[in-house]
């Protein structure tokens, strides 16, 4: 913990471990089977003297759910004791579709989304890759739509389950 912390609804302090403990619940609203923590749009917390600086970096600039993200935040810290809150956003170094771990690129799958290719080298050569079939793993799909239900999604069309499904594109 930096500084002092305030005193929690439970008498606890919040400190930096509580504070980031209470973030990790909070699910991304466009793909909620992950958590801002786990699309690592939270870049860090820390405490001093009671207020809750919290530094968070949207996956693309005009990402409409920022405003809810940042009251979720708050919600969530306040919940916990947190006298203050500040919000930073930063776009430096700008997110990247890269910072998915594979746990969340499991997530995504699992949970019907393609996850984006690893870096290619650059984004025409990342989008032109085939792209497996989160329902079968067929990679004999094709691009319905290169944009689907929010702006970080395209629909794909698997021939071979006949399904279709979106995919997490490439930032």
């Amino acid at each position: 913990m930096v500084g002092g912390g305030a005193t929690g609804s439970a008498g606890a302090p919040v400190d930096r471990e509580r504070a980031w403990k209470a973030l990790e619940t909070i699910a991304d609203p466009e793909i909620p089977t992950l958590s801002l923590v786990e699309m690592n749009v939270l870049r860090s917390v820390d405490v001093n003297e009671g207020t809750v600086h919290v530094v968070i970096s949207p996956t693309f600039a005009g990402c409409p759910a920022m405003d809810h993200i940042r009251g979720e935040i708050r919600e969530r810290l306040h919940a916990i004791g947190a006298a203050a809150v500040e919000i930073e956003t930063t776009y430096s170094p700008p997110w990247s579709s890269d910072m998915l771990g594979p746990a969340a690129r499991e997530k995504l799958r699992a949970f019907g989304i393609a996850p984006p290719p690893a870096a290619a080298g650059d984004l025409v050569t990342a989008l032109e890759l085939p792209v497996a079939c989160p329902w079968c793993g067929a990679e004999k799909t094709r691009l319905e739509n290169p944009f689907g239900p929010t702006l970080c999604r395209q629909i794909f069309y698997c021939d071979a389950c006949r399904q279709s499904f979106e995919r997490f594109k490439p930032l």
